[in-house]
């Protein structure tokens, strides 16, 4: 692992009632969070690929505590997402070279596949911001009952010269979705659209 690893957070949300109404099932979210060193902190870099390569690590590692947290196979992932919060001495690219380059295969990978873009987030911040990482269906983007986000924090994170990396699964939409459009049930998944 070329990442410098300071601690891994991982949060499981289950949202039982949603405007009074209990949501059967539940919908569930994971995110798991690594706090990592950023090696560029407080100087400019031209070459960020030592970044890339350490979100293309990260990827499968952050996945597979999802899929673990949630308890569930990883062919049973419905949606996913992707952020990073930058510490006060970096850049949002480095944010982007973490999320962007590498990390998506070994995400799909973590989960057997995902036809859609992963959507992401960036930002920069002080230590215990939080920060939201969009939640969009694996295989589909139309499905708008996908269409979500997860606001997560580390209490203690990012210092100055830290990233704090994240990964977000779900096993499910929205809780009582109702505004129509492309049905989970009638996505081809080819295109990463339908």
């Amino acid at each position: 692992m070329s990442a410098e690893i300071r601690k891994i957070t991982v949060v499981l949300e289950e949202v039982l009632r949603e405007a009074g109404e209990p949501v059967s099932p539940p919908t569930r979210r994971a995110a798991a969070m690594a706090v990592i060193r950023n090696p560029f902190a407080g100087r400019y870099e031209k070459d960020l690929s030592e970044l890339i390569d350490q979100g293309a690590e990260l990827g499968g590692i952050l996945t597979a505590r999802c899929i673990e947290a949630l308890g569930i196979e990883p062919s049973q992932a419905e949606s996913y997402g992707k952020g990073a919060l930058v510490g006060e001495d970096g850049e949002l690219e480095h944010a982007a070279a973490l999320l962007h380059p590498a990390m998506g295969k070994p995400v799909r990978d973590a989960l057997g596949g995902g036809a859609a873009l992963i959507p992401s987030s960036k930002a920069r911040g002080p230590m215990g911001m939080a920060f939201n990482i969009p939640l969009g269906h694996r295989h589909a983007a139309f499905v708008r009952s996908h269409f979500d986000g997860m606001v997560v924090k580390v209490s203690d994170a990012p210092r100055a010269n830290e990233i704090v990396v994240a990964v977000a699964v779900t096993d499910s939409g929205r809780p009582h979705p109702r505004i129509g459009g492309l049905a989970k049930e009638d996505v081809v998944g080819k295109d990463g659209l339908r």
